[in-house]
């Protein structure tokens, strides 16, 4: 994430009053397929993964840039089921850099991919969820208040609404700074952890609104996306719209 989020212990309660409904660009959709449930492996090795495309994710120019990093290639995709929401992203690389060795740490300051869901375009309140190549995680809700952020960490964090979580290496060890060809993360994200912005599981042409992002930082840092923003990765405004199939 390009802004520092604070994270906080304790799950948000705060009422918002005077809801609005914020509006996507067009051509910004994505289709995401259903699936049954599976286990991640870190590598995609599921076939449920065979039901879905790939989409490109590409880069951006972020804070202080005037033109964007090198780019290598990466691709994500994603599924839902009855209990929540697959991710699986693919980056090419050419070393692993992450040396951060706990959960809910500033793991954007290293090589990561972040995804930020937003269910409910009433409140300003979104889910953003890091996951490291060393498959270190943060999980943190993020009311955005006329750009005024903050995270909120889960106050219980629990096998009731844990993510599963795996990466995996490719041409080279998954360990820090290691020489690598690539490395694939690969998660699931249960509704339950939304609550309260996910009250029930998304039916067939339910609407979210939504984001991916990676930071690559290799010679130079380079910054992804899915839909572009103008620098911060919080700029909610600018996220694509997810159409549950």
């Amino acid at each position: 994430m390009f802004k520092k989020i604070i994270p906080l212990f304790m799950l948000m309660t705060g009422i918002f009053c005077q809801p609005q409904t914020y509006g996507a660009a067009a051509d910004s959709t994505l289709i995401v397929k259903k699936t049954t449930d599976f286990k991640v492996d870190g590598e995609g090795s599921a076939k449920n993964w065979d039901s879905t495309n790939w989409f490109d994710l590409t880069v951006q120019t972020g804070p202080k840039q005037t033109v964007p990093g090198k780019a290598f290639p990466t691709k994500v995709k994603i599924l839902y089921s009855d209990k929540g929401v697959y991710f699986l992203f693919d980056c090419a690389d050419k070393k692993l850099t992450a040396t951060i060795m706990e959960d809910f740490g500033t793991l954007f300051k290293e090589d990561v991919v972040e995804v930020f869901l937003w269910p409910d375009t009433s409140e300003p309140i979104y889910l953003e969820y890091e996951i490291s190549p060393l498959d270190y995680e943060l999980a943190i809700l993020v009311p955005n208040l006329k750009g005024r952020a903050q995270g909120w960490r889960p106050w219980f964090y629990n096998d009731s609404n844990r993510v599963q979580h795996a990466t995996s290496a490719q041409g080279g060890q998954k360990k820090s700074m290691a020489s690598v060809e690539g490395w694939k993360a690969e998660f699931f994200i249960p509704y339950t952890l939304m609550n309260p912005i996910v009250q029930s599981p998304p039916k067939s042409g339910t609407k979210w609104r939504g984001n991916f992002y990676r930071i690559d930082y290799d010679s130079e840092t380079a910054y992804y996306s899915w839909k572009k923003t103008s620098g911060s990765f919080h700029e909610f405004n600018k996220f694509g719209t997810l159409i549950f199939e």
